[in-house]
């Protein structure tokens, strides 16, 4: 493969990147089942339990147990002052969780969807994020964002973005988006235990997905770093990169693959901002390969930033073009025919996977 040859002729000149060795672990030997809405909550009532400064907040989390049930249960156990209600004002609760944090409490606050997140975006942008950067380091903002994040199911264009390029764009926040219940419980955890402002893009359709989790998930000592990605399956002939709900897609399109000879490397991001760009350029220059899965749009994208990187770092292994797959270009359609051609499906990634394995006509020429 030229991407070898490469490898062998430029690999003084090229920057070492290691592997991060600690993804690699797998599902095979968990024995348990946890929906990922479980998994959220567990984690909540045990940093809750530990850490009396942690308290939840946002619009129906208390009486209703939240409008997914990811608080239930917390109200009664926490009381009113730990699990509390808001009025329908993003803007207004949001500000003071920032108030809060500042103070040096610990607020997780939920929005029923993050395109409501727009309505208090100033607090979340100026306040949280650029505060410790403005007092030179002397205030700490450790507050969580979470909620769910993209595209549902028949909910329209206002309810439907992917706000992981909007939020990792920004300095000073760190953005997560969960895949399985393992990341759920392990990034939340994280999350609310780190001292800076956590945005936690959760996703609607995977709360009722159950996966399987060991023991040591289930600890209540576990969780999981921030800025590590996690491979999910091993692979040889391409890298395909993905996060929250498009994992699940990256990993069917990879079955698909095997039966036609294409061994393809899936790699679960966990984290968007920081970034694990270490693991990825470390897969690309085994794989020379790379497609990029994201539900938002495609200007501006997480796929466009893993690209530059590539291009940046590791270009020379580079055996074929970088495909991107993402959104449509257009606000979300409701009818749900043109809502499905405008969200990504397995199919797209295994016929972007075999252009980049020249298996099949590339688009150019077929057009």
């Amino acid at each position: 493969m030229l991407g070898v040859v490469r490898q062998k002729m430029l690999g003084q000149s090229l920057p070492k990147i290691r592997p991060v060795v600690s993804v690699l672990r797998s599902y095979s030997s968990a024995a348990k089942q946890m929906t990922v809405r479980d998994a959220l909550n567990s984690a909540l009532d045990e940093e809750m339990s530990a850490d009396p400064k942690v308290f939840l907040m946002g619009e129906e989390v208390g009486e209703y147990q939240g409008a997914y049930k990811i608080s239930k249960g917390l109200l009664d156990k926490y009381g009113p002052e730990r699990v509390r209600d808001t009025p329908i004002t993003e803007a207004g609760f949001a500000g003071i969780g920032v108030g809060a944090a500042y103070y040096g409490l610990k607020p997780v606050v939920e929005f029923m969807t993050f395109n409501f997140s727009m309505q208090a975006i100033d607090h979340i942008i100026n306040s949280a994020a650029k505060s410790n950067y403005m007092s030179a380091g002397q205030m700490s903002v450790p507050i969580v964002f979470r909620g769910p994040n993209g595209a549902a199911a028949g909910v329209g264009a206002q309810h439907s973005q992917c706000y992981a390029a909007w939020y990792a764009s920004c300095p000073g926040l760190k953005v997560l988006t969960p895949y399985s219940s393992e990341d759920a419980r392990g990034l939340l955890k994280a999350a609310i235990r780190d001292p800076d402002p956590v945005v936690f893009l959760e996703n609607e359709l995977l709360y009722g997905e159950s996966f399987p989790v060991s023991d040591e998930v289930l600890d209540s000592s576990f969780c999981l770093p921030i800025g590590k990605a996690k491979i999910e399956r091993v692979g040889r002939d391409v890298t395909i990169t993905a996060f929250s709900k498009m994992v699940g897609h990256a990993l069917k399109a990879a079955e698909i693959l095997e039966k036609d000879g294409i061994d393809a490397e899936v790699i679960n991001l966990r984290s968007i901002r920081p970034l694990d760009r270490s693991t990825i350029n470390a897969s690309v220059r085994k794989t020379n390969r790379l497609i990029t899965v994201e539900e938002g749009f495609p200007q501006h994208g997480v796929g466009a930033e893993i690209c530059a990187s590539v291009v940046e770092e590791s270009f020379a292994y580079l055996d074929a073009p970088v495909e991107r797959i993402a959104g449509a270009d257009i606000p979300m359609p409701y009818a749900a025919n043109l809502e499905r051609m405008a969200v990504p499906q397995v199919e797209d990634i295994v016929r972007a996977a075999k252009r980049a394995c020249y298996r099949s006509v590339p688009l150019a020429a077929a057009a």
